[in-house]
């Protein structure tokens, strides 16, 4: 198996592609530490990931509070010995033009999709420091790499967090801590149905493609750099 003996903690893991992660990593041996707001929606994920022969903790969390991502890293650690991985993935949205977004939609998005990151990095860092390994893997979006109507706070965060991950990178080289980003385009979600609910999602990705994405990252060789990996659809071309 791919990460037998690897440890992984996973924010946003309730649903969608945070579930999907964890299901693929815990597939391939990896046990997982589950973090999100509701405790049921974990206590869920925990089951299907217990199929796969692993552990799983669930660590029911606000990732924007500092003392909800200490307390979530410290009890990882106390659970699993060491962290290997980290995923960065919880994430909010509201798509509206910029002359409707207020001043607390501005700094939610910023709080939740890249904040929370900021948070978490720092909060795993000394450990994966002191043993000179780890990976770190944001799951940002394609609107980190093109501006967008209607989504000017989002895309703001997302901006920053591929930012964020390329300074890692030149930061955390000489302590073998690699970082990454995931920027997917659309894909079927319940936040993408709540942001966009007139969109026809019948050709979008699912939470399973960006599984496999981070996947691959999390077993990248060691002689590998990646900073950004951009995902868009493939869907054929309707027929005439």
């Amino acid at each position: 198996m791919l990460l037998e003996g690897k440890t992984a903690l996973i924010t946003g893991a309730g649903r969608g592609i945070g579930r999907a992660i964890a299901l693929a990593f815990a597939k391939e041996g990896c046990h997982v530490a589950l973090a999100a707001r509701s405790r049921d929606e974990l206590d869920n994920v925990a089951a299907e990931v217990g199929d796969f022969g692993v552990r799983a903790v669930t660590l029911p969390c606000d990732a924007t509070v500092l003392k909800d991502v200490r307390h979530t890293v410290s009890e990882t650690q106390a659970a699993f010995g060491q962290l290997d991985i980290l995923v960065n993935n919880a994430g909010e949205a509201k798509f509206a033009p910029i002359h409707e977004i207020t001043p607390e939609d501005w700094q939610r998005a910023l709080d939740v999709n890249v904040t929370s990151a900021f948070l978490f990095v720092q909060a795993v860092l000394p450990e994966m420091m002191a043993r000179r390994s780890g990976r770190i893997i944001n799951i940002s979006s394609v609107t980190g790499l093109k501006a967008l109507p209607r989504q000017c706070a989002y895309g703001a965060a997302k901006h920053a967090l591929n930012s964020l991950t390329k300074s890692l990178n030149l930061e955390l080289r000489e302590y073998n801590i690699a970082a990454h980003a995931i920027c997917p385009g659309g894909v079927d979600t319940k936040l993408s149905r709540e942001a966009m609910p007139h969109r026809d999602k019948a050709d979008w990705m699912t939470p399973e493609d960006v599984a496999h994405t981070a996947l691959y990252l999390a077993t990248l060789s060691p002689r590998a750099a990646v900073d950004i990996i951009s995902m868009r659809r493939f869907a054929s071309e309707p027929s005439a």
